[in-house]
């Protein structure tokens, strides 16, 4: 388990740096053909890990209700990120996957409710989950490296 932990841990690398290297603005900007931008796509991959690790174990996730309602699937940008959301994001994109380690090490995942993806995969175990979302994550870095061609 240890290679899917650095796994995400790389992939979370890849998004701080898209935090780091654009502005306000350009987090926020949809370009033309795009439903989405920066920002939605950094905070959907955090907050999907917590519904898919935490939520779907029955345990509480480390995020707030009002992040998760913003950024989940079926969500699209619908406001302006402000710098305090950004700065949230921020401060949750390691923390919550170095929790997850610890958690994962401490074994606190004792229960998993079955859950089919939109891409068809079933996840049964936290096990699952764990590899999926550095599946989902790998998808939307991909999308986010598509975006910043254009803003």
């Amino acid at each position: 388990m240890n290679q899917t932990f650095d796994v995400n841990t790389t992939s979370r690398n890849i998004v701080s740096k898209f935090l780091a290297g654009y502005t306000l603005e350009q987090l926020n900007t949809i370009p033309e053909g795009f439903s989405n931008n920066l920002i939605w796509n950094i905070g959907h991959v955090i907050v999907t890990q917590q519904l898919l690790v935490y939520k779907l174990s029955g345990l509480p996730m480390m995020i707030s209700d009002e992040l998760v309602g913003k950024y989940r699937k079926g969500t699209k940008p619908g406001h302006i990120a402000t710098q305090t959301e950004v700065d949230e994001i921020k401060s949750v994109l390691f923390e919550t996957i170095n929790q997850t380690k610890v958690d994962f090490d401490n074994k606190i995942f004792k229960n998993y409710n079955e859950y089919p993806t939109s891409t068809g995969f079933i996840l049964k175990s936290i096990e699952d989950a764990l590899a999926f979302n550095n599946f989902h994550e790998g998808l939307h870095i991909g999308i986010m490296m598509s975006i910043r061609k254009f803003i």
